[in-house]
Order: C-alpha cells, then structure tokens, then sequence
C-alpha cells in the first residue's frame, strides 16, 4: 500500500508544481494567462493551464481546416477574364493557388502530421510467443505452452500524445494560411509589377515618339540654316536615348512577365495585355488601422500561439509520464509430468521512485516560457517590419500624388509650348532640350513612384507575408 501512494504523491505534487511553475515561468511579471488568440487562432486551441494527473481528461480532435485571411482584392481595380482577353489579377491568382508547389508543400506537411496524430493515439500491440519450463525434469517433456502479453498505457497518455499532435497540425494550418496569403501576395505584387511595366513600355513608346518629332523638326531647322549642327547633334542624342529607354523598358516588361510566370507556376503565360489601371492609387492606409489588422488576423501570431498550445499540452503530458504503465501477460501450458493443463498470469509496473521525469518537466516548463515569449518576439517583428513598410508607402504615395498633380501636368504643358515655340522658330534648341529632358525625367519617376506604392500596399494588405517560393526550414 505504501509503495503505491508514495508514486501518486510525488505525481501529485510534480504536476502541481509545474502548473504553478507554469505561470511563474511563462510570465514572470504576472500571474495571468497567455494572451488571447488572434482571429486566425487554431480551432480546439488549448489555454487552459495542465491539469493532475487525475484529473478528467477530454481527447482533443485534430482542428479542421483554417482558412486563409480575404486579402488584396478590394484594391485590386480588375474584373474577371473579358471578352477582350486581357488577364486579369483575378484568374492570375486562381491560377497560382492551384498551381503554385509552395502551397501543396504547406498542405503536404498538414497531412504529414494528421498522420502522425493518428499513430500517436494507437495502443501497443499485444504480444504472444512459446513459453516452455522444467523440461527434462524426470525425463519428461516439462511445461510446454504459449503466451499472450499486453502493455496496458495509463492516464490517458496516448490521448494526450495526440494533443500535442493537434497542435502541431493547428501550427501546420496557420503556415498553409500564411503560405496561401504569400501566394497572393506574390501574384498581386508581379502582377501591378508587369502592368507597371507595360505601361512604362507605352510611356517610352510615347517619349520615343516625341523625340523623334523633335529631331525632324531639328533636321529641318538645320536645313533651313535656321539653328546649327550643334543643336541637330542635340536633338539626335536625346532621340537615341529615348529609343535606348524603349528598348530597356521592354526587356522589363519581359522580366516582370518572366516573374510573373514563375509566381504562376505556368509557362502557358504567353505575354499578353493586362487588365487594370496602373495610375489609379490604392485606398490610403492608415497606420493604426493596420496595425491592429496585422496582429489581430496574421497567421505568424497564430502559428506563435499554436506553439504555447503545444507547450502546455507537452507540460500536461510530462506530468502523467512517472504514472506507471501495466504490463500483462497470461500463459497457458501442459505439465507433461502430472499431465494437467496449468495456467500463469503476470502483471508488473515499474516503481516511480528515482525518475519521476523531474527534468522533463522542467523542459516542459521552460518550453512554455519560450513559446510565450515568441508570441511577443512576432508581434512585436511585425509591427518593425510594418514601420519601414509604411514608411516606403506614405514616402511613394506623397511622391506620385505630387508628380500625378503638379509636376506632370506643367512639365506636360511647358514641353508644349516650348515645342510650339521651337517649331515657329521663337524658342532655341537649349530650351526644347531642356523642356524634354524635364518632361522624360518626370514621367519616370511618376512610373517609379506607382510602383513603389503598390508594392508596399500590397505588402501591408497581405499581411507583411510575401516570398512564397523562398525555402524555409520547418
């Protein structure tokens, strides 16, 4: 009797210590509980602190599953495929979610770990073998018989292993949701980047247009004997360098496109128009709003407190882990000598008294303090990797506001007059020079601008997640 309740005391006592460890350790400045989940939280998340070992105990089932965040398509500005067969952002992304090989990576890994949910959870197989004693004693052939043997677990051990699983597949969920957002993002950000540089193609084809009209009108200037060969030479140059500004426009176009493809996972992309207005600017974001957004919807922080799911179900495990398992066996046999079927039965547990898995539950311990803490590390990443994101945003969008309100139209205007100017003879070639120089210069940095306003809205609008085909290790 004594040897019996001296294990389940110092069982006891273990797990009371660690569920007071628990809170002490994983938040040493309060006593509160672990901050709650955030909208993505896994389905059957467990926050509760462990429990003794003898205490009721319910299976928790592997969640379903988690759908990614909505995200990108309010500002995308695009409708579906058209008559007219443009692309458009929308059947891109479709395409991509289907096909891109990060996604089925992510969802690979959650069926990996369903499986192992269900191995955890299965019970040992019994045993059964020969068994033979006494034999040539007084010449006869002795015992002879088998054996069936089975290893009882306890505490509901199994049961408890799969909970660890259930987390872990809770934790996979949230990283195929955040896979799935860095797809989109990853579309949206190549898609705005080929539609940008399609429209840098136009705007280069248009500038290419304009300074070859100027060196005619030059050419005929010269002729006339009206300017001198100075000028022509001018004129002639800013011409090339628009043409060398078309060409290099279009081999980014076929870069973006090249990008664009590989995000798609589809060589059936040939380049094609896209749908979509490149000059029409996003919604404005608001800091605050954002922030809230990210750190309530983001999959990372799901992810981070699926791990402090895992920890505490790890620490309530630990705690039952000295409760000692049943083993039995039961044999069957025929005594030659007496002729008499005789029976045996075995049932033995190992004695908790040394290893009472002290370390195991101060690992398990430790583990839910650094997982809490990890909680913290994300948000506190995200908000940083917000602040330089807004920053480049708030940076771009003043940018392209002013070109798109101020700069472009006079530059447009002056380029104008001076051209009208240049080709009535009243104006110099200097000041027509000067006038092109300002208007390519300005068309330019509009179009740089643009994109660096949608690629950081899109940034924030999917979450800070992007980078779907880079490697991560698991």
């Amino acid at each position: 009797m004594f040897v019996r309740f001296v294990p389940r005391l110092a069982v006891g006592l273990a797990c009371a210590l660690a569920a007071v460890g628990d809170r002490a350790v994983a938040n040493p400045d309060a006593a509160g509980p672990v901050p709650a989940s955030p909208t993505l939280a896994p389905s059957g998340a467990d926050t509760a602190e462990p429990s003794d070992a003898g205490a009721d105990f319910e299976l928790v089932q592997p969640p379903s599953v988690v759908e990614p965040p909505v995200v990108g398509d309010s500002a995308a500005g695009v409708q579906p495929l058209p008559p007219t067969g443009e692309l458009t952002l929308e059947f891109v992304q479709q395409l991509a979610l289907s096909n891109n090989p990060s996604i089925h990576q992510a969802a690979a890994q959650v069926a990996a770990l369903r499986g192992k949910w269900l191995q955890a959870g299965l019970a040992p197989n019994p045993t059964a073998g020969y068994v033979a004693s006494e034999i040539g004693g007084d010449g006869s052939a002795g015992q002879q018989g088998g054996y069936v043997g089975q290893q009882f677990i306890t505490a509901h051990k199994l049961q408890r292993d799969r909970n660890i699983v259930a987390a872990e597949i809770a934790k996979a969920q949230q990283q195929l949701a955040a896979m799935q957002v860095r797809v989109r993002t990853d579309v949206r950000q190549a898609y705005y980047r080929a539609l940008l540089a399609q429209r840098r193609v136009e705007v280069a084809g248009d500038l290419t247009a304009v300074a070859e009209s100027a060196a005619t009108a030059s050419q005929q200037l010269y002729d006339a004997e009206e300017i001198p060969l100075a000028g022509l030479l001018q004129t002639e140059i800013t011409q090339q360098n628009a043409m060398v500004a078309l060409r290099t426009a279009r081999n980014s176009h076929a870069q973006a496109w090249r990008e664009l493809s590989a995000v798609v996972a589809s060589d059936a992309l040939p380049p094609q128009p896209l749908a979509g207005d490149i000059s029409q600017l996003p919604a404005t974001l608001d800091w605050q709003q954002q922030q809230m957004r990210i750190l309530q919807s983001s999959p990372e922080v799901a992810a981070a407190m699926a791990d402090v799911s895992r920890a505490r179900r790890a620490l309530n495990r630990a705690c039952v882990e000295p409760i000692p398992d049943v083993s039995t066996q039961v044999s069957v046999q025929y005594d030659a000598s007496s002729q008499d079927t005789i029976a045996g039965v075995q049932i033995g547990v190992p004695l908790p008294l040394w290893n009472r898995n002290q370390g195991g539950i101060r690992q398990a311990q430790a583990e839910i303090s650094a997982a809490v803490r990890n909680v913290d590390r994300v948000e506190q990443q995200l908000s940083q990797r917000l602040a330089g994101a807004f920053r480049r945003y708030a940076d771009a969008l003043v940018t392209a506001q002013t070109y798109a309100t101020e700069i472009l139209p006079r530059s447009e205007r002056t380029l104008a007059l001076v051209r009208r100017g240049y080709d009535q003879g009243e104006t110099g070639y200097l000041p027509l020079l000067a006038a092109q120089q300002t208007y390519f210069q300005a068309n330019l940095a509009y179009l740089d601008a643009l994109g660096e306003v949608w690629d950081n809205h899109i940034f924030i609008d999917g979450l800070l997640l992007d980078g779907s085909l880079a490697a991560r290790a698991e």
